[in-house]
């Protein structure tokens, strides 16, 4: 069962990080990109004053399937993680976070600027 929690996760995970990433591009799914991201930054930076900026209760939750799995060393960010994983190279932690406050702030920035133009047009 713990395997199947485990790739459920990454798939999950990495699902959300392409949606979260691409979502803004197509009009069907502008506001459903926005409210995700607002939802990612309510969650990195309000829940992240109790439990540490960039939390994210998926990644608690996949960190305690990996414990149980017997992954004992898990990175502070699910973004390395994934980037590792994916690579198979040893990121420095920083950098990805970095890199993923930039892109998170960009995408935001693409998806505020696509659905302000669509209420605009009135095809919001």
């Amino acid at each position: 069962m713990y395997e199947f929690l485990d790739t459920f996760f990454i798939v999950f995970h990495l699902l959300l990080v392409v949606f979260a990433l691409s979502g803004w591009m197509w009009r069907r799914t502008r506001k459903a990109h926005l409210g995700l991201l607002l939802l990612i930054a309510f969650s990195w930076l309000v829940l992240g004053i109790w439990y540490g900026i960039g939390y994210c209760p998926f990644t608690e939750w996949h960190w305690q399937v990996r414990y149980r799995l017997g992954y004992y060393d898990m990175p502070n960010s699910y973004m390395k993680f994934l980037l590792d994983s994916i690579t198979g190279l040893n990121l420095g932690a920083k950098l990805v976070d970095h890199l993923t406050a930039i892109v998170f702030v960009l995408a935001l920035a693409a998806s505020i600027i696509v659905n302000t133009k669509d209420w605009k047009a009135g095809r919001a």
